[in-house]
């Protein structure tokens, strides 16, 4: 905000003093952009002593504007300007340039409502742009009750605040954006999931149908029985590996953050698990991306999710350090350990992470190797299993360290 805006604010009555708050706000959000407009109408009806207001937003062709918020305006009137055509009198002046528009002969706005409201509850209208960065974005309109023009200062603020306005439906068209792109994103990634756990399996146990049946048609129990039990196997590994892809799906990444997500896992362990879980952390600034704190919150839900089925552990702790060139997360617990005394897969490697028996491995591993990282597991001295995640080390920048 300039210092000109100001010093208009804080000169014109306690109004200004809701305006000047309301334009401080974080307007990004678009579950936040209803709330925003409320106070935005409110607040600038106030100051511009008017009765009623409006904000109005292109559509996405261009050719209408859609009423996006009001306040004071008669439901009739609301229902016939929820959608009119972009280049409607005054209001389609003040769509195509940056500009703010005062009309004090209504005819054609009452003409074409059909009502009794503008030319007589309405005496005159001002439609001020919304645009950023040269782009219309809408216009917002203020209603008085009367032809007497407002002050040119209270006019400058009102198209500053009109820029403002446009800045905050940019943000919000930004973030709708995101999301959109996150949701197909994850759509994807929930596609390359099942893929990942379940098509290989499946082929498996397609190529051991045949067999099956050729051993039953055969009268080869011997063989009945076996490819019996290589399907009731896969059967097994398809369910459980999708009852893991499931669970990753329906938990959702904490928004602050990695470390307060490993937390609050944390806090609530012993009470599910009856394994204490403690959380040691040697990295002040982690400086990870929203999709690698994703990926390895993941790994590490699952290495903790096996450590509670299967290890019979009392305690569990998972370590965070850094090398110049690699983050590490280390998962330790002193349990049983893995039934192969030393079980170690790297995920840079062609080799096929094993044992099978140990459900949602194989998705950590292609966690690690979307992170362009590697995954171990192995026994612990004989005494519990360690899984150690290693990814690169990246700047603020996102480039790897040197």
């Amino acid at each position: 905000m300039t210092v000109a805006t100001a010093s208009i604010i804080h000169s014109t009555s306690a109004d200004s003093a809701s305006l000047a708050n309301l334009l401080t706000m974080n307007s990004g959000k678009p579950e936040d952009l209803e709330v925003l407009l409320a106070l935005f109408l409110s607040a600038i009806i106030g100051l511009a002593g008017a009765k009623a207001g409006a904000v109005r937003v292109l559509t996405d062709d261009g050719k209408f504007m859609r009423l996006l918020a009001q306040q004071g305006l008669p439901d009739e009137v609301v229902q016939n300007e929820r959608l009119v055509e972009r280049h409607c009198g005054a209001c389609g002046t003040a769509s195509s340039a940056d500009v703010l528009v005062w009309v004090d002969d209504l005819a054609t706005c009452a003409k074409k409502g059909h009502n009794l409201y503008f030319g007589s509850q309405c005496k005159s209208m001002l439609a001020i742009s919304l645009h950023h960065n040269q782009q219309i974005l809408g216009i917002y309109n203020l209603f008085f009750d009367n032809t007497t023009k407002i002050d040119v200062s209270i006019q400058t603020l009102l198209r500053l605040v009109g820029q403002l306005l446009g800045l905050t439906l940019h943000n919000a068209h930004i973030e709708r954006e995101r999301l959109r792109l996150t949701v197909m994103k994850e759509r994807q990634d929930m596609v390359n999931e099942v893929h990942d756990a379940l098509a290989q399996t499946l082929a498996y146990a397609r190529m051991r149908l045949p067999l099956l049946s050729d051993a039953i048609h055969a009268h080869d129990e011997p063989q009945a029985l076996k490819y019996f039990s290589d399907l009731k196997t896969a059967v097994t590994e398809v369910h459980d590996n999708l009852r893991e892809v499931m669970t990753y799906f329906r938990t959702r990444m904490d928004p602050l953050g990695l470390i307060h997500a490993l937390t609050t896992l944390a806090d609530g362990f012993f009470s599910r698990n009856a394994i204490t879980l403690e959380i040691s952390n040697a990295v002040p600034h982690l400086d990870l991306s929203d999709e690698q704190e994703v990926q390895i919150f993941y790994i590490i839900q699952e290495s903790l999710a096996n450590i509670a089925k299967h290890s019979m552990a009392r305690h569990a702790v998972v370590r965070i350090s850094q090398t110049p060139q690699h983050l590490e997360f280390v998962i330790e617990d002193d349990g049983l350990g893995m039934d192969e005394p030393n079980v170690s897969t790297i995920v840079t490697s062609a080799r096929p992470l094993v044992p099978s028996t140990h459900f949602g491995l194989d998705i950590m591993q292609g966690r690690a190797k979307r992170l362009g990282g590697s995954l171990e597991v192995a026994s612990k001295d004989g005494v519990g299993t360690r899984v150690l995640l290693r990814i690169p080390f990246v700047t603020d920048k996102g480039c790897e360290a040197s």
